[in-house]
C-alpha cells in the first residue's frame, strides 16, 4: 500500500467511526485528497520531531474532519494503530474534534472559525522569524459563515502572509443543511481574491489538480496571501453518502459499515 493513499485512508476513517460508534465521517472524506496530498508531497516535516521548529504547519480549521488528519498522522508514524483502533472510546486520547495535544495536531478546533486566526499568527511569526515556512489552513465552506474567517483575512493581507494557503473544502453542506439553504456563499474565489489574496478554484479530489496548486501557493511569493477553493463532494468514494448530508451525524451499524466498505474495495 503506498504512503497517504486516499482509498486506504477512507477505510480507515470508516474502520475508525464503526470502532467508535461516532459521526463526522462524511466531512472527513471530503478532505482525503486535499490532505493526503499534502502530507505526501508538500508539508515540510520531520518524522522524528512532530514538533521541529522548522516544519510547516497545517491547521484543520473544520476540525470535526480530523479523522483524515488522524489516519495521515499513523502513516508518519506519531499516531499507532492502537490510536485508531481506540478513537473516540473511554480514555482514548483521540476525540471527535481537532486536539492539540495530539502529535501534529497544531491547534484545538471545531469552534468553527477560529482556526485560520490561529493559522495567520503562526504564518505571522514565520515571517517575523524570516524562515521559509509555510502555513496551510483548511477550512469548511460553511465554516465561512464566520466573522472571524474575514477578520483573519484582512490580517493576512495587511500583513503580506504569502506564506498563508487557505484550502477550502467546498462540498456544498454545514451541519444542518446545504449551504445555498442556510446562507448562500456566491463565488469564493472572488471573496478571497476581493480580499487581497491570490485565489483559485480546483478539483478538490483531483490529486495532479491538487499538487499543482500547492506547488504554485509556494513558489509565488508575491506578498499576498493564498487561498485554494476545492470543490469537492461530502461523502465522497461511497455511494449511499455522497452529497446525503445525514451522514454529518449518522452512526454506521453492522449492514452499512459492511456496505461502506464493500464499495471502497481493498486498500491497494
Amino acid at each position: 500500500m503506498s504512503k497517504f493513499n486516499p482509498q486506504a485512508i477512507r477505510r480507515a476513517i470508516i474502520d475508525m467511526a464503526y470502532a467508535g460508534s461516532t459521526v463526522h465521517i462524511g466531512c472527513a472524506f471530503s478532505i482525503v485528497e486535499l490532505i493526503a496530498v499534502l502530507y505526501r508531497d508538500h508539508l515540510r516535516v520531520r518524522v522524528d520531531q512532530p514538533d521541529a521548529p522548522e516544519r510547516d504547519y497545517l491547521v484543520l480549521s473544520k476540525g470535526h474532519g480530523v479523522m483524515a488528519q488522524y489516519v495521515c498522522l499513523a502513516e508518519l508514524g506519531w499516531l499507532s494503530q492502537e490510536d485508531l483502533a481506540n478513537y473516540f472510546k473511554d480514555g482514548t486520547r483521540l476525540k471527535g474534534l481537532a486536539d492539540v495535544h495530539v502529535p501534529g495536531v497544531e491547534a484545538t478546533t471545531g469552534s468553527l472559525g477560529h482556526g485560520l486566526s490561529v493559522a495567520t499568527g503562526l504564518a505571522l511569526a514565520a515571517k517575523l522569524n524570516h524562515t521559509d515556512q509555510m502555513c496551510y489552513a483548511v477550512v469548511g465552506d460553511g465554516e465561512i459563515n464566520e466573522g472571524t474567517i474575514w477578520e483573519a483575512a484582512l490580517f493576512a493581507t495587511h500583513f503580506k502572509l504569502d506564506n498563508l494557503v487557505v484550502i477550502v473544502d467546498k462540498n456544498g453542506f454545514q451541519a444542518m443543511g446545504s449551504t445555498d439553504e442556510v446562507m448562500r456563499l456566491g463565488n469564493i474565489e472572488a471573496k478571497f481574491a476581493a480580499f487581497g489574496f491570490d485565489a483559485v478554484t480546483i478539483d478538490g479530489h483531483d490529486e495532479n489538480a491538487i499538487g499543482a496548486a500547492y506547488a504554485a501557493a509556494r513558489r509565488q511569493r508575491d506578498g499576498r496571501p493564498k487561498a485554494i477553493v476545492a470543490n469537492t463532494i461530502k461523502g465522497k468514494g461511497v455511494s449511499f453518502m455522497e452529497n446525503a448530508n445525514i451522514w454529518h451525524y449518522t452512526r454506521l451499524n453492522s449492514d452499512t459499515y459492511r456496505n461502506a466498505m464493500n464499495e471502497l474495495g481493498s486498500a491497494k
